[in-house]
């Protein structure tokens, strides 16, 4: 397999000054680059789609000599961006041996702008925003299964330097309603049932609350996974009882937080006990999965 040609941080520096200088290419994100770049270095991210097609715009001919980097050596985007670019054709692309971090490391001219502001930098108050905030739920049974979802009648998030130290929700199931049946009849039968004394006894218990009693972070969560542990009590049916799951938590450049898990929820806890094997015998074609999987996503503005 062709390994990709590699310079140092001195090579380069030396070519950048020297006629007929290598086409720099910063790999990563408008953000990152925008935060810290090599001087000289042009932004093409390749993480978009359409990566190759902007470096083709910028840069026509396949024989230029082109340089990627991305933040330095353990990540992978720079040699992602030289497989694409050889694979599409182009002949003289090397890469950055140790990435922006080594540049920066010995010393050499790099342009600095403000830094985008991660989660640890956010404290304060958030309230959420019903209209973009959802619950996707799936229930089963061996012979099939139904999805839906239902909304959030209000809700409030608290952080401490990025730390999660309050949360309190509350689901209103007059929103509740399926997705894979069209027809409307069939729909309002199946939630109907959902809101019955079978299993969720909305018109006796409407109370559906969830409250944070700790969070705790999740050592070496990278982007994309879960980085809070989240635990609270949960309160459905008119019982409250622990919940305990993992959820992923930021907040975007508007400062708006948004926040998503995905767990299952052992309905008979709280005591929606219908269909349940673990409860009645011989259900036969009547079997209901114990487990409802639950797939949330929170959307919160600063109040």
């Amino acid at each position: 397999m062709t390994q990709p040609a590699t310079l140092t941080a001195t090579e380069l520096h030396t070519l950048l000054r020297e006629g007929g200088a290598p086409v720099l290419i910063d790999v990563l994100t408008e953000e990152a680059f925008t935060e810290r770049h090599i001087a000289q270095a042009q932004n093409f991210c390749v993480y978009e789609t359409a990566f190759l097609d902007k470096v083709a715009g910028a840069i026509p001919s396949k024989e230029t000599t082109i340089v990627v980097y991305g933040e330095g050596t353990h990540g992978e985007a720079a040699h992602r961006a030289w497989e694409r670019l050889t694979g599409a054709g182009y002949t003289k692309v090397h890469i950055l041996d140790g990435g922006f971090a080594a540049w920066a490391e010995a010393g050499l001219p790099a342009h600095s702008g403000k830094a985008a502001s991660g989660l640890a930098d956010v404290s304060g108050q958030f309230a959420a925003d019903t209209e973009r905030s959802l619950i996707y739920w799936t229930g089963r049974n061996l012979f099939n299964h139904h999805t839906g979802t239902v909304g959030l009648r209000g809700g409030s998030v608290s952080l401490e330097a990025g730390r999660l130290t309050g949360a309190d929700f509350v689901v209103d199931f007059e929103t509740a309603t399926s997705t894979d049946l069209k027809d409307e009849s069939l729909v309002a039968a199946l939630i109907g049932h959902l809101k019955s004394s079978d299993f969720f006894d909305v018109a006796n218990h409407p109370e559906i609350r969830f409250v944070l009693t700790k969070a705790t972070q999740i050592p070496d969560a990278t982007d994309g996974r879960a980085n809070t542990r989240v635990e609270g009590d949960f309160t459905l049916r008119g019982q409250t009882h622990p919940l305990t799951f993992d959820a992923l938590i930021a907040v975007d450049g508007k400062g708006d937080l948004y926040a998503q898990a995905e767990f299952d929820l052992d309905r008979t806890i709280w005591g929606a006990n219908y269909g349940s094997g673990r409860i009645f015998e011989r259900l036969g074609m009547h079997v209901v999965n114990d487990l409802v999987h639950l797939h949330l996503k929170l959307v919160a503005r600063a109040a």
